[in-house]
């Protein structure tokens, strides 16, 4: 396999760095319905990881697993190992506190029925924040993150469900960033976003990556490709392969199918 001095370089820094997120033997069953099946794998401090695969193939059941979604879905059961910082995620028992340092926004916005300054400003003001000065400065931080300060400076004080879908999204995503995570999983963020502001999200994504550790579920093969320094391909429920990104999309895969699906011939 030939490799790029420039990859190399990249796979080299990605692997001295420390594990953020290591998963091992990790099943998830609906019921007695499987939904992941063993998969193990690590992701690093400061990397965005890419996790592509066709609808079902397990992705978002991967994400509530992390964020320890499966508190509120009775017939979701998790088995295997998911450390944090190195702590097993099943031994804490502030799991809000756990969700404050894994941020997550899936794909369907959900404004709540609030301002839009109010829906940036209600986790710090939990959180013990209530001066309206530096209320103002992380509000104002968080929406020009997320692509939305522009568009909405002049009236924060309108309700956000009355946003637009993609305005919306970009909401969610400014409410999540304003928790300052240590971890912010994106599940498929641009489907109700255009072309463009996707591509202005990419580049905030670009620079929070020196501050947090990013993972990127994506449906746009292209885009796990200009973000994700390694990517995992799952496909019905297995993680079938993990690699560099780049090294992937230039063919380099060790399975037949993950070539098959970034070259678009099934998914």
């Amino acid at each position: 396999m030939v490799t790029s001095a420039s990859s190399t370089k990249q796979d080299t820094d990605i692997d001295q760095r420390p594990i953020k997120l290591d998963v091992r033997d990790l099943s998830i069953y609906y019921d007695k319905q499987p939904a992941i099946e063993n998969v193990t794998l690590d992701i690093r401090e400061h990397e965005i990881f890419g996790i592509i695969g066709p609808a079902n193939a397990g992705k978002t059941s991967f994400l509530k697993a992390i964020n320890r979604m499966n508190t509120f879905t009775s017939n979701m059961h998790v088995q295997g190992d998911i450390r944090f910082d190195g702590h097993d995620t099943r031994n804490v028992r502030n799991i809000y506190a756990l969700r404050k340092r894994i941020g997550v926004v899936f794909p369907l916005p959900v404004g709540l029925p609030m301002t839009i300054y109010d829906n940036v400003a209600l986790a710090p003001r939990l959180s013990g924040t209530n001066n309206k000065a530096e209320l103002d400065v992380i509000v104002e931080r968080c929406l020009t993150r997320a692509a939305l300060w522009d568009e909405v400076k002049d009236r924060l004080s309108s309700l956000g469900s009355l946003l637009s879908g993609g305005q919306q999204q970009r909401l969610t995503i400014a409410r999540a960033l304003s928790q300052s995570p240590d971890v912010l999983m994106l599940d498929e963020f641009s489907i109700a976003v255009d072309p463009v502001t996707t591509m202005r999200i990419e580049d905030v994504l670009k620079e929070l990556k020196s501050e947090m550790t990013i993972i990127l579920v994506t449906n746009l093969v292209q885009q796990a490709r200009r973000l994700a320094s390694r990517t995992a391909f799952f496909l019905e429920g297995q993680c079938v392969e993990i690699g560099d990104t780049e090294e992937m999309f230039n063919g380099n895969v060790k399975n037949q199918k993950t070539l098959d699906y970034i070259e678009v011939k099934f998914g």
